[in-house]
């Protein structure tokens, strides 16, 4: 049996997260088998990371190039730079990937960049679509200044939208305003974003108050997109606003079971063209060996840095 290193839970070492040897990937007829170059960390799989029980190998995003060409003939050619995303265990020397979840990169593209777009970047792109036509609408984004806020905040701009965003901190402001916010909230109260509404689409990450906050911002036929709970899982929020001002839309978007009407692998590609165009970009703030994945990750968990981390395997 031939074998591979790959990042695995091992609640006996700190920070729970190990390289160790595990079984090769046997790729399936519509999966490329690709060596992994860099990964990068998302709050959400860091988190699961701390709860799965050992064994477990977490890891959704990845960039490398194509060993093997799927054997039914779709997807990238050997040798081709690649962007990937799997439900799990992306982080790893070698994986299994289902082509319609796997795009080409232009060159120019390097694989750290690569490595920080799939979750954040498709998470972004979905939820922007749940706006719809977005020229000249009002878009409020918090959690403005993690992977997926400043991702957003980017593609809202290219689509023309006039776009709020927010800040904790006063020294963050900047880069909320660099990233295509026309204004920004500062601090943990969303009640200033009022002055700016209302709001045709919300993107919210936060929870709890903030949440509920959000949703009285909505114009009528307004549709805010949660797609996490960083400060609470649970909201109190004024269901009679909500029903009066009309139309109203909460739309949960995990992007696991999220549904489309096209591939994956379009929208990794739709990421990696624009990137290359320098019509996007990417916001590292930590690039690292994969060895140091358990002192990164805690550092993402406790909020020591704004943007994506990455880490290379090489």
């Amino acid at each position: 049996m031939s074998t591979i290193r790959a990042i695995v839970i091992d609640p006996d070492v700190p920070g729970r997260l190990a390289i160790k040897e595990v079984e090769a990937p046997q790729p399936g007829p519509s999966e490329a088998l690709v060596q992994v170059e860099a990964i990068s960390l998302n709050r959400g799989e860091v988190l699961g990371a701390m709860h799965f029980d050992a064994g477990w190998r977490p890891g959704w995003d990845l960039a490398g190039t194509v060993i093997k060409q799927a054997a039914n003939g779709t997807g990238p050619q050997a040798g081709s730079r690649v962007v990937g995303m799997l439900n799990a265990g992306s982080w790893a020397e070698q994986v299994a990937v289902p082509t319609d979840r796997l795009a080409e990169l232009p060159d120019g593209v390097t694989f750290a960049q690569a490595a920080s777009l799939p979750v954040a970047g498709f998470t972004a792109l979905r939820a922007l679509e749940k706006g719809g036509f977005l020229l000249g609408k009002r878009v409020l984004i918090t959690g403005s200044t993690g992977g997926v806020g400043l991702f957003t905040h980017q593609l809202a701009r290219l689509s023309g939208a006039y776009v709020v965003g927010t800040a904790r901190q006063v020294r963050n402001e900047a880069l909320v305003r660099e990233a295509g916010a026309d204004e920004v909230i500062v601090g943990d109260d969303l009640s200033p974003a009022r002055a700016y509404g209302p709001y045709d689409l919300v993107l919210e990450s936060v929870g709890g108050k903030t949440l509920a906050t959000a949703l009285s911002l909505l114009a009528s036929g307004g549709t805010c997109v949660t797609i996490g709970w960083s400060a609470a899982a649970e909201a109190t929020i004024d269901v009679m606003n909500f029903v009066r001002t009309s139309r109203t839309t909460l739309y949960g978007l995990i992007v696991g079971t999220e549904p489309g009407s096209r591939a994956r692998s379009e929208d990794l590609a739709l990421l990696a063209q624009l990137v290359a165009r320098q019509q996007l970009k990417t916001y590292i703030e930590v690039e690292a060996s994969w060895h140091e994945i358990g002192e990164v990750a805690q550092r993402l968990l406790q909020r020591q840095f704004t943007g994506k981390a990455v880490l290379h395997l090489s």
